[in-house]
């Protein structure tokens, strides 16, 4: 099996670096410093088990990269960047006849809960991926995640019935010999449906930073409570909270050495000013769903707002404090 990081940002250097780690045939597909970072020096990773370089093949995107039959492709882009990705590689020729869409597995190790639909409009074999990670991008050629015991649980399992399970299977083994915690199930989008009220948050760190205060969480609760409702009107399964609090009693996060603590995804991108962001498909699914079902979602609404406005002006956290957020959803 090689696994091909479309995407080597946070989530997907350290997954394809830890593989890579370890021997597992790996391909690294990144752009613009990250590229050229990759190409002259290799990849680092640094986890609470200590930092290991890695100089896998390395390529700008699918045309640099032949592909074979036992390539499985690890989709880490951001939701936003999905379909593009998507239509980059769908029809690419495979060794052996056909094309990626039609022979070769994608993995999508997101966020969100739809790019499994959308993967699954072009690719035949579609694996969901809920990312229990706390990766950051340090800088070009540079990632880290400061999980313990395990760098990060990884749960995998098929997006439709039409995935090999033996494949799932094989995939899960080689993460957890790269050391991740990587459970198979056939509910896997129950736990990513879980892990989105979990992500509604990230757009409250984004705007308003990582200091934690009264009316920060006053604003995340309201926002994964509409999710809830949300969720729940439209006939939404997700996760147990007891299995979901069983499966993550054992791992935490850590402060890794040199290192201060940084937010999450969505603090990163505007951190680095990518431009874009995820809170369309974060708080913007609920408010989808919640438009579609009749529910009011005035908190998810703002946060939806401001963040795509954030990022497309270049504002940094912390721009906006969580008081000025709650006033707006009571107008």
């Amino acid at each position: 099996m090689r696994h091909i990081i479309i995407g080597t940002g946070a989530v997907g250097g350290v997954v394809g670096g830890l593989l890579a780690s370890v021997g597992k045939d790996v391909v690294l597909v990144a752009r613009n410093a990250q590229l050229e970072a990759l190409r002259t020096r290799g990849l680092e990773v640094t986890t609470a088990s200590g930092t290991v370089r890695v100089e896998p093949p390395v390529a700008a995107g699918p045309q640099d990269v032949e592909l074979r039959a036992d390539d499985v492709l690890v989709l880490a882009v951001k939701s936003q960047d999905t379909p593009a990705a998507l239509g980059d590689w769908a029809d690419r020729p495979v060794a052996g006849g056909g094309t990626a869409a039609e022979r070769l597995p994608v993995v999508c190790a997101q966020n969100g809960v739809d790019n499994e639909r959308e993967a699954l409009r072009r690719f035949a074999s579609v694996v969901a991926m809920c990312v229990w990670l706390p990766a950051t991008y340090l800088e070009p050629g540079r990632v880290s995640a400061g999980g313990t015991p395990v760098p990060g649980v990884l749960t995998v399992g098929p997006a439709a019935p039409v995935a090999d399970p033996d494949l799932v299977t094989a995939y899960a083994r080689d993460l957890v010999g790269a050391g991740f915690d990587a459970p198979v199930t056939a509910d896997v989008m129950q736990w990513k449906y879980r892990k989105l009220l979990s992500n509604l948050g990230n757009a409250v760190e984004a705007l308003c930073g990582t200091t934690r205060n009264d009316a920060v969480a006053e604003l995340s609760a309201r926002a994964e409570a509409e999710g809830r409702a949300v969720l729940s009107a439209a006939g939404v399964a997700v996760l147990d909270e007891a299995v979901h609090d069983a499966a993550r009693a054992g791992f935490r996060m850590t402060r890794l050495p040199g290192q201060e603590r940084t937010g999450g995804s969505s603090w990163q991108s505007l951190v680095r000013g990518t431009g874009s962001i995820e809170a369309d498909h974060l708080n913007g699914e609920i408010v989808l769903l919640g438009r579609l079902h009749g529910v009011a979602t005035p908190v998810n609404a703002v946060l939806q707002r401001h963040a795509r406005q954030a990022a497309r002006t270049g504002a940094t956290p912390g721009s906006t404090t969580a008081g000025a957020l709650l006033s707006e959803t009571s107008v």
